[in-house]
């Protein structure tokens, strides 16, 4: 079994240390920071498999050391966070965030999350069959998990790719967002719209020329998502 190491940025030292304790539990090595700019310095420094980011630190917050790190790393990202307004949440899946826990949280809950990342991260595109999809100058390589637009590379983060290759392996076909938060996250779909809205407007923007206009991800109003064939 590989050996992953998560790296844990919040400001109160009791949180990262329960933390800590439940992802040592679960085998894996733990690196710990104070805000975001040490984070930042451990990420540079230290191979790291997924973070968890408190929202509201101080020198860097989460918010601004997951632009940071998105400008370079495709590495999975959750975000605490004490609020639960959906603006926060959005405000965090829009700069590149993965996945959002709210505070209060149990521990068995975050670990479920870290898991299901982490999976996800190893195992993109490992559909069985095809491994490249060619629709009308966007390719998806599924060995090397990347994905081009006329021949030149796109960035994705974790859940944009496993969205963007759901669409493509299903080219034409409509899905929900329902459908498309419960394959892609594996949770029952609650409260989706703005999560899975956040992360089609940040594909459109990578892959679109004109995000208003799209040439590729197109939405039918009222039932969801399509990519053309």
């Amino acid at each position: 079994m590989a050996k992953f190491t998560v790296l844990v940025a919040d400001d109160d030292k009791e949180i990262r240390e329960g933390i800590e304790i439940y992802l040592k539990n679960e085998g894996y090595d733990v690196l710990k920071a104070a805000d975001g700019l040490e984070a930042l310095d451990l990420l540079r420094s230290n191979e790291v498999h997924l973070l968890i980011l408190d929202i509201m630190m101080p020198n860097m917050d989460g918010i601004a050391a997951t632009f940071k790190i998105r400008e370079a790393q495709n590495v999975p990202i959750i975000m605490l966070s004490a609020k639960a307004e959906d603006s926060d949440k959005i405000h965090g899946l829009s700069v590149g965030a993965d996945d959002y826990v709210t505070k209060p949280f149990h521990p068995l809950e975050l670990m479920a999350r870290v898991k299901s990342q982490l999976r996800r991260y190893v195992q993109l595109g490992t559909y069985d069959g095809q491994k490249k999809i060619e629709i009308d100058g966007l390719s998806l390589d599924e060995e090397a998990k990347e994905l081009t637009v006329d021949g030149n590379p796109v960035k994705l983060t974790p859940i944009e790719y496993k969205i963007t290759e759901l669409l493509m392996k299903n080219a034409g076909r409509v899905f929900s967002i329902n459908e498309i938060y419960e394959r892609v996250w594996n949770e029952e779909a609650y409260n989706a719209e703005n999560i899975v809205a956040v992360h089609i407007r940040k594909i459109r923007e990578k892959i679109e020329a004109d995000p208003k206009n799209p040439r590729y991800l197109k939405v039918v109003w009222g039932i969801g998502y399509k990519i053309e064939k």
